[in-house]
């Protein structure tokens, strides 16, 4: 009885995301505000009828009531509970209900929170994502019910996907989904600027705060899906170029983008289309990515529709938000001409154009090696693949491009730089370049990417740091106070510039990180028996036992192996080679040591008797990669929770 409340819920929801879709319009028309108001009321409400729905479902999964038919398809009786509730976005209805509530959640908070300081722009605001609520309530209605009985009733569930029954796949889903969805939030803010005819800068500050959410909350979910893939899926890579993981990263890279460039908007109030061209494409390509993964066209352990109506409804709605967002830019684009020009290719200005660029031509490589392959499937000439190599040879240069305006921005000089200007900020900076460079020629780096890779991040490192000793040194001469105290007040003084330096460090880290462990890892894969040793570099790996060990829902082989280094045990390492007793499904858990902020990797890829495969991994300096996401997560945080003045809304 339950989830036939829950489905009715839904079906009201969908019915008044209508009425909150027309009658803010028919009010602007009519000069009645009441139907605003009404609009209002109906998206608040929306989200508790969205919630209804949400609760039946994860009650079902409680339960185990198999007579829905998808928690018998997403769950089994012998599911740990923390999984049962993970079930309901681990699979293709229940994932779009979590992606519809977050996006009520998201409209309510809106709504309320900016009532009555945007006005002018709200009729449009509520309209806009009330659109967006029909559209995905719609294909939850008619094409994609979580809430469908199934009779007769089976004795138990079909269990779980067991790659998706980890805790980082628990948590990297949701947060996606609070990136993608948030996203709306600017979106919807840009449609109702341009709609109004308010296309200053009202509307670019009252976002950053949402903005600044959406792409750390992505940001994470990226994070937490590599580190799920890095020792769940046992290949020992965190990023290998997936079209599915391609889906998020595409929409990150334009929300950067639009991140730096909304700031030329508010300062110089210039890139007015930039801006509004930059959040049309996040939004849609984060659309694009639902697309990817719930239409069943790419074969992923993330792709959970088969169906290719439900991909070609998305594809519709798609084509709706897009002919929306560009019709209406060209249409008030004549509106939009800045009367301010650019004073000089060397200046903060440019920077930013170039960064947008190097952004674009970095989602467009992403975007061609995703999506050709399936056109030309889809056309059937051939069936192709596009992997690493394609991405290395041209993402990667693309990326250090994005490094070198990272350094280059913060430091240069608004309108134009001078000769001074630039020996001041940059001399320093490319001296210890050279020398870091060299430096890592004569410890052994040859390779193009790790050289390279050197030349950029030292040269970045040495401007946040010289940027950062500047102005400490200068609050700490005009107050005579020591440079810590300087530093301080300096920071607090303007903590959305310093925050977005502590970013920049995070990204920075992260890239040591990458370019490390992809450059320099150490694999060997050995067949081994009990008492057989392989040496990796330094260390020395000892088979000395397995047996079979069981968990609620699965049972695996359970190797021991001894890792030395010399005559000094370290540790005792323990891979497995599971079996999912419900679905059979086998998997490959990895067993991590970690030294010197890396770690040694061991997997056991086949288990044959007492003779089994160990592909044993060095990843040297891999945490870095995930060290450098939580100081950019700082970063942001610290940006998102600063002081509010009127220039910064």
């Amino acid at each position: 009885m339950f989830i036939e409340i829950g489905h009715f819920s839904v079906v009201l929801a969908l019915v008044l995301s209508v009425l909150a879709m027309v009658s803010p319009i028919v009010g602007l028309k009519t000069g009645r505000p009441d139907l605003v108001r009404i609009a209002r009321q109906a998206v608040t409400l929306n989200f508790f009828l969205v919630s209804i729905g949400m609760a039946s479902l994860i009650y079902s999964f409680l339960t185990n009531d198999y007579s829905v038919k998808y928690v018998m398809a997403t769950s089994n009786s012998k599911l740990p509970v923390f999984y049962k509730v993970a079930g309901l976005w681990g699979g293709h209805e229940g994932s779009l209900m979590l992606w519809v509530w977050i996006l009520t959640a998201y409209s309510t908070l809106v709504v309320w929170l900016h009532w009555r300081t945007q006005p002018v722009i709200m009729p449009y605001l509520l309209s806009i994502q009330s659109l967006i609520m029909f559209g995905f309530l719609a294909m939850i209605v008619f094409l994609s019910n979580p809430f469908e009985r199934l009779y007769p009733v089976p004795p138990d569930g079909r269990d779980l996907n067991p790659l998706l029954q980890d805790p980082a796949m628990v948590v990297h889903p949701p947060m996606l989904y609070l990136g993608y969805v948030g996203f709306s939030i600017p979106f919807a803010f840009a449609m109702a600027a341009l709609f109004s005819g308010r296309l200053g800068e009202e509307w670019i500050k009252v976002t950053q705060r949402w903005t600044l959410f959406a792409w750390i909350a992505l940001t994470t979910g990226i994070l937490m899906g590599g580190y799920w893939a890095y020792y769940e899926l046992g290949w020992g890579g965190y990023w290998g170029w997936d079209p599915v993981e391609n889906a998020s990263f595409m929409p990150w890279l334009v929300g950067t983008a639009f991140l730096h460039s909304v700031m030329v908007q508010e300062k110089r109030k210039m890139f007015k289309v930039w801006n509004l061209f930059l959040i049309i494409v996040t939004f849609s390509l984060s659309l694009i990515g639902t697309f990817l993964v719930r239409s069943g066209v790419l074969s992923s352990v993330h792709s959970f529709a088969t169906d290719p109506g439900r991909g070609l409804y998305i594809l519709v709605f798609l084509a709706v938000m897009l002919s929306l967002g560009f019709g209406t830019l060209m249409v008030r684009s004549g509106k939009l001409r800045s009367q301010i020009e650019m004073d000089s290719i060397v200046s903060k200005e440019s920077i930013f154009l170039f960064n947008n660029l190097f952004f674009l031509v970095a989602a467009a490589t992403v975007f061609l090696g995703t999506l050709y392959p399936l056109l030309v499937e889809t056309l059937k000439t051939a069936k192709v693949s596009v992997g690493p190599p394609y991405y290395n040879a041209v993402f990667m240069p693309v990326a250090l491009g994005l490094l070198l305006m990272m350094g280059i921005g913060p430091a240069i000089a608004w309108r134009k730089a001078s000769l001074d200007n630039l020996k001041k900020n940059f001399l320093l900076p490319i001296i210890l370049a050279v020398v870091t460079t060299a430096a890592a020629w004569l410890i052994g780096i040859r390779t193009v990417f790790g050289m390279a890779g050197a030349l950029v991040v030292s040269f970045v490192a040495t401007t946040i740091f010289v940027d950062f000793a500047k102005i400490s040194a200068l609050w700490a001469r005009r107050h005579e106070i020591n440079y810590l105290i300087g530093f301080y007040q300096a920071f607090t003084n303007n903590q959305r510039r310093s925050a977005g330096l502590i970013t920049h460090i995070g990204v920075l880290v992260m890239v040591v990180g990458i370019i490390a462990s992809t450059i320099y890892q150490i694999e060997k894969v050995v067949p081994m028996r009990i008492g057989d040793a392989i040496q990796l570099k330094n260390y020395t790996i000892k088979m000395v036992g397995l047996h079979e060990v069981s968990g609620a829902n699965w049972t695996a082989e359970e190797g021991l192996f001894e890792v030395s280094k010399g005559d000094r045990l370290l540790t005792v390492l323990k891979p497995q080679k599971r079996i999912y007793t419900e679905s059979q499904t086998p998997t490959t858990e990895a067993a991590l040591y970690t030294v010197h902020l890396g770690h040694i990797f061991l997997t056991m890829p086949e288990v044959r008797s007492d003779n089994v495969t160990v592909r044993a991994l060095i990843n040297p300096l891999v945490l870095l990669v995930w060290i450098g996401g939580g100081i950019m997560g700082l970063g942001v945080i610290l940006n998102i929770f600063r002081p509010r003045t009127k220039a910064s809304g």
